[in-house]
């Protein structure tokens, strides 16, 4: 078992119509200037951020708005809100959506309160020191960002998708209300529990074995989102399985599931941003199209993890040597995405990259990663190449 340090400032509020301790909340937090950050369409029309301008108002803080924030959010809107925010003395960021909102809000903060160009953060060129406090309305279970210190951001100049972690970004609070969940449609609801199952499996599938406690949980957290999917793909408007959900989502990335590992490989993620970034795909989606291929490519080297993984998440009856279970339990993942509705390959997501384009997306993907990715097994730019082949069926 690994060292480690486990930071969770984040102040949870939980439950039906919670959105209502929004003025105490900022009150709390000495909140003077507030962005109202948000996506559009359906939080607008249901009315929350009517009422979440009301909450506002009601803290005694002055507000404005900026709307417009798209899935894997761009760099282009960022920069409208450091500008909008450097100009109106904003002091608090509230986002007001999912983790596409949470990330751009975290960018804003950073940008504000770093000055120069927010992108150098991203990139590596410049180091994270601080960042405006960030509250979150959170109405999308998936990215978990509404706990976490991590935030990913399009450039939608060049092509390029990069996230960083950074202590500061932490929200200060979440509000967390189930129900503000329940019009999510089906695909996005299914795109968002794999992206939660990954943020568990990929610290799950690390280098370190001996953490008994740590595996229980992400076991039992896998086990749990798998289940509660299923119960979602019948009925959407299940309130208790949303809760399920959304809880869930915020334990897979707050680092709880990471305590005595090793940290996690998190090729996938990698290997899935450059596909989002050059083709606009779902992230989610993304994910499960790679993670098949990425399994097959490395689990040898990781056997004993993809056999626990078979056994004690996927219900993998235990007979068999633990290479066949292994394979079991990569397939066993697979039916679980297909049964929400999800690609297994590049294929399924309806494109069709050429040589050429998968070539770059591995050397781009290596460059973002500095040159080499992995814990299962250590991933260079021809290993991430044949993975990306493999999942294009080539």
């Amino acid at each position: 078992m690994f060292d480690f340090e486990l930071n969770t400032p984040t102040r949870v509020v939980f439950g039906k119509e919670s959105e209502n301790r929004l003025p105490s909340l900022l009150k709390e937090r000495g909140a003077k200037r507030v962005l109202v950050l948000y996506g559009g369409g359906s939080a607008e029309k249901s009315g929350l951020i009517k009422r979440v301008i009301w909450a506002v108002e009601q803290s005694g803080a002055s507000h404005l708005e900026l709307g417009g924030v798209q899935p894997n959010p761009r760099l282009s809107l960022v920069n409208k809100g450091i500008e909008l925010c450097a100009k109106e003395g904003v002091d608090f960021i509230l986002a007001v959506g999912g983790g596409s909102v949470i990330d751009s809000a975290k960018a804003i903060g950073l940008g504000v309160c770093g000055g120069g160009d927010v992108w150098d953060f991203y990139c590596g060129k410049r180091k994270i020191e601080k960042c405006l406090p960030v509250g979150v309305v959170l109405t999308i279970a998936a990215a978990g960002s509404e706990m976490s210190m991590s935030s990913v951001i399009t450039n939608d100049f060049t092509g390029e998708k990069c996230g960083r972690n950074a202590e500061c970004t932490r929200p200060v609070f979440a509000v967390m209300n189930p129900a503000l969940t329940l019009t999510v449609p089906r695909f996005a609801t299914a795109c968002g529990c794999a992206d939660i199952l990954m943020h568990t499996l990929e610290r799950y599938l690390n280098g370190g074995e001996y953490m008994p406690l740590t595996d229980s949980l992400a076991e039992a957290l896998m086990s749990n989102v798998i289940a509660t999917a299923k119960i979602l793909m019948n009925d959407l408007s299940d309130y208790n399985a949303r809760a399920d959900i959304m809880w869930a989502g915020a334990l897979s990335h707050n680092g709880l599931m990471s305590c005595g590992g090793d940290g996690g490989d998190w090729s996938t993620h990698s290997l899935g941003h450059e596909l989002s970034a050059k083709y606009d795909v779902a992230h989610g989606a993304a994910l499960t199209a790679i993670w098949g291929s990425w399994a097959r490519y490395v689990y040898k080297d990781s056997l004993n993890r993809f056999h626990k993984f078979a056994v004690q998440a996927m219900g993998v009856r235990p007979n068999g040597t633990r290479e066949s279970l292994a394979l079991k339990g990569i397939e066993a993942a697979e039916e679980w995405f297909e049964k929400l509705g999800l690609p297994t390959s590049i294929k399924q997501l309806g494109i069709d990259p050429t040589d050429a384009e998968l070539a770059q997306m591995a050397k781009a993907c290596a460059a973002h990663c500095g040159g080499k990715k992995g814990a299962c097994k250590v991933l260079f730019e021809g290993d991430m190449l044949e993975i990306y082949r493999a999942a294009a069926g080539r």
